[in-house]
């Protein structure tokens, strides 16, 4: 794709200096508060570092507040698509991290209410954030984000809405493609200082491809409790999920008919369940004004999650004593603690904590078939049998200080140890020996940034860090060698972030704009991706630079343009060997080398987004509510690291209207109508990186419709 195709785009020029915070109608995102990559809370204009704050109406205008892919486009810097298939994660990137990660997502924090959804390895996954009962999220790019711990290339921060009165509120959704959702939830303050939300959401999908269908149930518990100094939150939750797996696509498939599903999808009846429960306990104390120690906070957390799939991986493939089956079941225990206090020092604000986290997977691989007679698809003999542990410590520190009028300096550091180890229950001969192992990583994670304000309403800020990313679980868990085991050689990658920034606020206008560079070493890649063996080896060096732009222009009363435009270069600097088919390496499949310059697969040269929404008003229309054109473009996303195999670039137009209707007294109902796709474009949602069958491509929805209605009663 070449840069004109962004020529369209009604608000490309007038955002060509600008990556902005996502802005509500009733409040300027000049005075919006986050705490994310913060010493304490501060305006968003005040942090001098990228971060982008999405709230809850435009979440409820962009969908059915299922998937974050829903709503991210509008986020400079960050590619979060729908891979359209609910037995995978959604597909998360920022500023090029995480974007090898051919299933969960990794590279990234990830935060709910403060409790990490990202494991001690680093991997990740937001299929249980609660999004219709989201005040805000967060998204954090740049060096900042280095002191939220190992494997943190940015951070996603979601936080619940908080209870202010009694409401009840029923929510029901239908659309395209078997789409049926239905929520339920109830807030309200109690006696005593408590306060109390849940919520309830059940949905259906039939999918447009065959294989396709999910169904899920999320539920969610929020109990408070404020006195004079302090303040308890309680939180629980509870995701299950059942979903088929179309799998993706070869280029001949997908040029043939992007809605049909490969053979092996139906043939093994490929599907995966979820089930997780957590809980969590935050409790913040004031100490007041007075003394130079303001606030301590303490977090724990627990939860389960287990997981059951059914992969399409043949027979033949699974003779090899070192299979681990097509079958993958675990169950995981994981849990966490951080404490942290904040001092005020004169002018300086200091905050410092520390934080330990731990999982312990129970996982098994089974054979997905059964003799005889021959069945597939169901769950065989045990091929895999093991305990998987990780487990991180960190001690971090942030202060900001201001140096003189208009400029701050803020420093912080982060160090900490990643310990993983393998126990293998199953070593059964020679050919398959103990898999047993144990690794363990330390990084120190220094930042500093500089910001200086020349005006009350525009600010310049730079900053700099080193970042380090260990291996996950996963990825560890094949070797190179021909015995097989557990991969001692994988090394952590590490990585020196620069950033250079400036954001404008007006009553009219709000502008951003970042520069960035990422310079790593030792980057994680792959080695080979068949059979179910996912192994992976340190490739060298790369490097990341790009820029991110967007605005916000209110243009006329009740008009709102915006618009967000990224470029990123993102290439390997050495040349590496890896193996590009099945059965590679062999006399027949011997493996290839990927060339110093080749990008770095599963990103894009650039990425857009627009919108223009008009509010006419019933005085001029006669009709309520809110009109709004959508526009989102992404270039050519490279699916494999020897550039072979790429998905084309696209763009796609979406419509909506959404208002609000008083039914009189404490009632009324909120309506959305969405058609997404409104040209019903084919094109490539997401790719599978270095998928060895290559099956690299996942299709985007065709063009599908949405109707939501929200009924609020306020008691």
């Amino acid at each position: 794709m070449k840069l004109p195709l962004f020529a369209p785009a009604p608000l490309a020029l007038a955002c060509l200096l600008a990556c902005v915070v996502q802005p509500s109608l009733a409040q300027s995102a000049a005075a919006e508060v986050v705490v994310t990559g913060s010493a304490r809370a501060q305006r968003v204009l005040d942090a001098p570092f990228a971060i982008t704050v999405v709230d809850a109406s435009a979440l409820r205008d962009a969908g059915a507040m299922i998937n974050l892919s829903e709503v991210m486009a509008r986020v400079p810097g960050l590619v979060v698509n729908n891979r359209n298939n609910y037995a995978q994660d959604l597909q998360i990137s920022s500023r090029g991290f995480g974007a090898r990660a051919a299933f969960g997502v990794r590279g990234l924090r990830l935060y709910a209410d403060g409790i990490p959804a990202t494991m001690p390895d680093g991997q990740g996954q937001v299929a249980h954030f609660d999004l219709a009962r989201a005040q805000r999220i967060e998204v954090l790019r740049g060096p900042f984000s280095v002191l939220y711990g190992n494997a943190s290339g940015g951070v996603i921060a979601l936080f619940s809405a908080p209870v202010k009165q009694a409401q009840t509120e029923v929510s029901l959704d239908a659309g395209s493609f078997g789409l049926r959702q239905g929520r339920f939830s109830v807030a309200t303050p109690l006696e005593g200082g408590f306060d109390l939300s849940a919520s309830y959401a059940d949905t259906d999908l039939d999918g447009f491809r065959p294989q396709s269908a999910a169904h899920r149930t999320l539920g969610n518990l929020r109990l408070g409790w404020q006195g004079s100094a302090d303040k308890v939150t309680l939180l629980v939750a509870d995701h299950n999920q059942r979903a088929r797996d179309p799998l993706g696509l070869t280029a001949a498939q997908f040029a043939a008919d992007p809605r049909q599903t490969t053979s092996e999808a139906t043939t093994f009846d490929t599907r995966k369940t979820i089930r997780q429960t957590q809980v969590g306990v935050n409790w913040r104390h004031d100490f007041g004004d007075a003394g130079v120690l303001r606030e301590s906070q303490l977090t724990v957390y627990q939860g389960s999650r287990g997981v059951t799939q059914w992969q399409a991986i043949t027979q033949a493939a699974q003779v090899s004593a070192k299979s681990g089956g097509g079958v993958v079941d675990f169950d995981r225990a994981y849990g966490g603690v951080e404490a942290k206090l904040a001092w005020r020092l004169g002018q300086t604000d200091v905050v410092a904590g520390v934080s330990v986290e731990s999982l312990r997977d129970d996982r098994q691989g089974y054979e997905n078939f059964t003799t005889p007679p021959l069945a597939l698809g169901v769950t065989g003999k045990l091929r895999r049998d093991e305990l998987n542990r990780a487990t991180t410590t960190d001690a971090f520190a942030q202060a900001r200080t201001p140096l003189a009028e208009g400029w701050d300096l803020t420093g912080g550091l982060r160090g900490g140890r990643v310990e993983m180890r393998t126990e293998d229950h199953f070593p059964v001969s020679v050919a398959n020996p103990d898999d047993s192992g144990k690794l363990s990583y330390s990084y120190a994670n220094p930042v500093l940034g500089l910001r200086w304000a020349p005006a009350p309403d525009w600010a310049l800020h730079a900053s700099a860090a080193r970042g380090f990313e260990s291996p996950t679980l996963g990825e560890l868990a094949y070797s190179t060698a021909a015995t097989g085991g557990f991969n001692t050689e994988l090394k952590g990658q590490t990585s020196r972030q620069l950033e250079l920034g400036a954001k404008w606020r007006s009553a009219v206008l709000e502008l951003d704009a970042a520069l960035f560079n990422v310079a790593t070493a030792n980057e994680i890649g792959v080695l080979s991706n068949t059979g179910g063996r996912s192994i992976y080896q340190n490739v060298g060096r790369t490097q990341r630079y790009g820029a991110e732009l967007a605005g916000l222009w209110r243009a006329a009363p009740g008009l709102r343009l915006q618009a967000a435009v990224s470029v990123l270069h993102a290439e390997y600097l050495d040349s590496f060997q890896t193996c590009a088919v099945a059965g590679c390496p062999s006399v027949a499949n011997p493996k290839v080398t990927v060339a110093a310059g080749n990008r770095i697969s599963g990103t894009q040269k650039a990425t857009g987004w627009a919108e223009a929404a008009w509010r006419p008003g019933t005085a001029l229309t006669g009709f309520p509510g809110e009109f709004g054109l959508e526009w989102r473009a992404m270039a050519r996303t490279v699916a494999n690291d020897t550039n072979t195999a790429a998905a084309a670039g696209y763009a796609l137009a979406n419509l909506r209207w959404s208002g609000s209707l008083p039914l009189g007294g404490s009632d009324s109902i909120e309506a959305l109508a969405r058609i997404d796709n409104l040209f019903d474009r084919a094109y490539v949602g997401s790719v599978i990186v270095n998928d060895g069958n290559q099956r690299f491509y996942e299709p985007g929805a065709p063009r599908g419709g949405l109707v939501s209605l929200r009924w609020q009663h306020r008691w």
